[in-house]
């Protein structure tokens, strides 16, 4: 038979009430008294009732995370690095995939489902800026990406703009001058990939070297397969480069398998830099030079604001926009000296 708070109480000598409070962690408890129910808990086995605690506090201890695919490595590591934060919050994440798909993300914000949550990470591909109303929604929400700006609630994201740049940037410091990407989205005003697109042609344009749309491959989907097509048909177009600037490492890590196919070397002929800073990128060969956007850091932020949003009961302090800080892992496909 399951042990109950009276039998902690009665081992531990002490009232019920006390048991109570050092389970919800009271802060006026002599440590002598903590103690006692702690190893009262400990020698009973003893397993807290959540769902009557968390009636009692109107909160589940849990958030939901909605992310658009989780094959795409970038989501899947995002969503890894939430459930570690949440987890050393006390916190249970429940992940939903949206498909990158517009209706989806906008029935998801309706879900009776997140009754069963306490507040929403949400990153969203489908909507759009025109969507911004959308998330002035009753209930704790972060917004994470690029599809949506200014909106009503608290916004984590990156500086795809400056980090673009700053990788562009860095393949003509090393002596690079024509250089290709592989990944924009034709027609995108916002979202990452125009985001980055827009860094890459500022850092041209600042070093005095004319935008060529000959040297951008087009595509929709960011994975290996679109990365090693849209390569294909630079090479068959003609396209002369000596450097590719992947608009993400996994657009970057199948564009460098279809240059080495072709007979070019990396980075000896041809340099590579991916966005996004995967894990996986570290092991390829040769290893991916890479802008890594501040994932880590996203993830915590976005933990943490949305527990202090949902600790704020009614209050409602003005949403917030805040931007991680990047930096460029140099590894072997781009060194920075040629």
């Amino acid at each position: 038979m399951a042990a109950t708070l009276h039998d902690v109480a009665r081992l531990a000598g002490v009232s019920i009430k006390t048991v109570s409070n050092v389970i919800n962690d009271y802060p006026h408890i002599r440590p002598t008294t903590r103690e006692k129910v702690e190893l009262a808990i400990a020698e009973l086995g003893y397993t807290p009732n959540l769902t009557a605690r968390n009636l009692r506090s109107g909160r589940t201890g849990a958030i939901a995370l909605a992310l658009p695919d989780l094959s795409l490595a970038y989501f899947a590591e995002l969503a890894a690095q939430v459930i570690h934060e949440a987890e050393a919050a006390g916190v249970v994440v429940l992940v939903e995939q949206t498909g990158a798909d517009r209706d989806r993300e906008l029935d998801l914000l309706r879900s009776p489902r997140l009754k069963l949550t306490d507040g929403l990470i949400f990153s969203p591909l489908g909507m759009g800026q025109e969507d911004a109303a959308a998330l002035n929604v009753s209930y704790p929400l972060v917004l994470l990406g690029e599809r949506i700006f200014d909106g009503p609630t608290d916004h984590i994201t990156m500086r795809n703009v400056e980090a673009a740049k700053a990788a562009t940037e860095y393949l003509l410091k090393s002596g690079r001058r024509r250089i290709a990407v592989v990944g924009a989205h034709e027609g995108e005003i916002v979202g990452s990939a125009a985001l980055r697109l827009q860094g890459y042609r500022e850092a041209l344009a600042d070093a005095g070297i004319p935008y060529d749309d000959s040297m951008v491959g087009y595509t929709t989907l960011w994975h290996r397969a679109n990365g090693a097509d849209s390569m294909r048909e630079l090479l068959a177009g003609g396209a002369e480069f000596d450097a590719v600037f992947g608009l993400n490492d996994t657009l970057a890590l199948g564009a460098m398998r279809v240059l080495q196919e072709s007979g070019r070397r990396v980075p000896e002929d041809v340099a590579v830099v991916g966005f996004d800073g995967l894990d996986e990128a570290e092991y390829s060969i040769p290893s991916l030079t890479t802008v890594d956007p501040g994932r880590e850091w996203i993830a915590r932020t976005a933990v943490t604001t949305l527990l202090e949003r949902i600790g704020a009961g009614d209050e409602k302090p003005a949403p917030r926009t805040r931007l991680a800080d990047y930096r460029i892992l140099e590894r072997e496909s781009a060194p920075a000296g040629r």
